[in-house]
């Protein structure tokens, strides 16, 4: 079984192919609990699926009887309607160790445009838990993205890597607070009420921000979020007259289309002509029409461009990288002796399997010739017979197991069917890899 991964991340793709790629949660869990229906070869192939969806990548992990990317192609190309040929060159891929390495280092953060933004732990969980939820993940994915979440929580706590939080709310609300000459004076819309728009909320607070409206399209959610931080609320319907009295509006919000148009927001320009209007789009597939940028006295912000206001705090962050290396490495290990040894259990199984069947034959012929023997003591030399084949075995398993992430462990395992007699048809020496008569010859 292998261990695969395409994406596509704000390192590769620019946002306008990365909105069409997105997923939101009920995207991905339709795609996901489609997917085993899937029809084409390379899509059966895959054993095992599960999504990476964020506002800055795209990931799809699968364990796949083939190692071949094809069906992460097509699967990604279906379930978002766009053609392989116009994702094609964006797209990185990872196989086996690379793609355990590149989960790891997403989810301690050093992947991400804010580096080790604490976000993105609870994403990659999210994702592990959705995917569950409908079948999509089994053992072995569910257990690569626990030991990934456990790396992230490692990092975390041992290092120094997300303190004094910059993600990508934070870093707007910093934006913010450059742009205007005060803060506590502005007045600042956020458009939606998820995680996001929170967190932008709870940033600017902490600058020191007075003024807040959160504008959702149910007002039961944004006054949920309204009433945690003191702010007002408001609804869609009343997103122009908000757009109108603000200086600063933040966009969050889960919607499939833009939201703000240009027209709106000239219409509202042209009632306030000398105040600036900031606007910041944090959402993907992005709220506002980059043709508001033209707009005379509009500043338009969005994630690419966040990038280039990234807060001096991020020196000290990046200092902590060889750290984070450090124990990703040590949990990238942990996990890929795992997943090598997944390949010596079927060999293990059925060397114990052998053992059995001959401990079996050889017990029944010893007690037919033992007529007059108790129950008790009958139960005592099935008992030696149980603790002898374990013993025997203990040492050939745990080398075994122990031989699996070496260099040579598929002639251990040839040599070990050979030795105990189980099947293998290759007719070859464990060793030289040539024609071997001992290892074909019958008995």
């Amino acid at each position: 079984m292998h261990i695969l991964s395409v994406g596509i991340s704000h390192s590769t793709t620019p946002i306008h192919l990365r909105e069409r790629l997105a997923f939101s949660e009920e995207q991905a869990r339709a795609a996901l609990a489609r997917h085993s229906h899937g029809h084409q070869v390379e899509v059966r192939a895959l054993a095992e699926m599960l999504i990476v969806s964020t506002c800055n990548r795209t990931e799809v992990y699968a364990a796949s009887s083939r190692r071949s990317f094809a069906g992460l192609e097509a699967f990604l190309a279906d379930a978002r309607g766009v053609p392989v040929s116009e994702f094609h060159a964006h797209l990185y891929r990872h196989a086996d160790a690379d793609a355990v390495r590149h989960l790891f280092e997403v989810a301690a953060g050093l992947d991400s445009l804010v580096l080790g933004e604490p976000q993105i732990l609870g994403q990659v969980t999210r994702a592990l838990e959705l995917a569950r939820g409908v079948g999509a993940s089994g053992p072995l994915l569910s257990r690569l993205f626990q030991s990934a979440i456990h790396a992230g929580k490692r990092v975390r706590t041992e290092t120094a890597i997300s303190r004094s939080p910059a993600s990508i709310s934070s870093l707007a609300a910093g934006l913010c607070e450059r742009s205007v000459n005060d803060l506590s004076s502005a007045q600042i819309v956020i458009l939606g009420a998820g995680e996001m728009a929170e967190l932008a909320v709870e940033a600017l607070r902490k600058r020191g921000a007075q003024h807040l409206t959160v504008v959702n399209r149910t007002l039961e959610r944004a006054r949920a979020l309204a009433d945690r931080w003191k702010a007002a609320v408001d609804t869609f319907e009343n997103l122009e007259s908000a757009l109108l009295r603000a200086d600063i509006l933040i966009s969050s919000t889960g919607a499939p289309h833009v939201i703000i148009h240009p027209q709106m927001v000239a219409a509202a320009m042209a009632q306030r002509p000398e105040r600036p209007l900031m606007l910041v789009d944090i959402a993907v597939p992005r709220d506002i029409d980059d043709e508001t940028a033209n707009i005379p006295n509009v500043r338009l912000h969005d994630i690419d461009n966040l990038n280039a206001h990234l807060e001096q705090s991020l020196a000290s962050r990046a200092a902590e990288v060889p750290h984070v290396q450090a124990i990703l490495a040590e949990e990238v290990e942990k996990f890929l002796d795992y997943f090598h040894s997944l390949d010596m259990l079927p060999l293990i199984s059925g060397m114990r399997e052998r053992a059995e069947v001959i401990r079996r034959d050889e017990l029944a012929r010893t007690l037919r010739r033992m007529p007059d023997l108790t129950d008790l003591e009958r139960e005592r030399i099935e008992a030696l017979t149980l603790s002898l084949v374990k013993k025997l075995l203990d040492q050939p398993t745990r080398r075994l197991r122990a031989e699996a992430t070496c260099p040579h462990a598929p002639e251990f395992a040839t040599v070990t069917r050979t030795l105990f007699g189980l099947e293998d048809d290759s007719g070859l020496c464990g060793f030289s890899g040539a024609a071997c008569p001992v290892s074909t010859a019958t008995d």
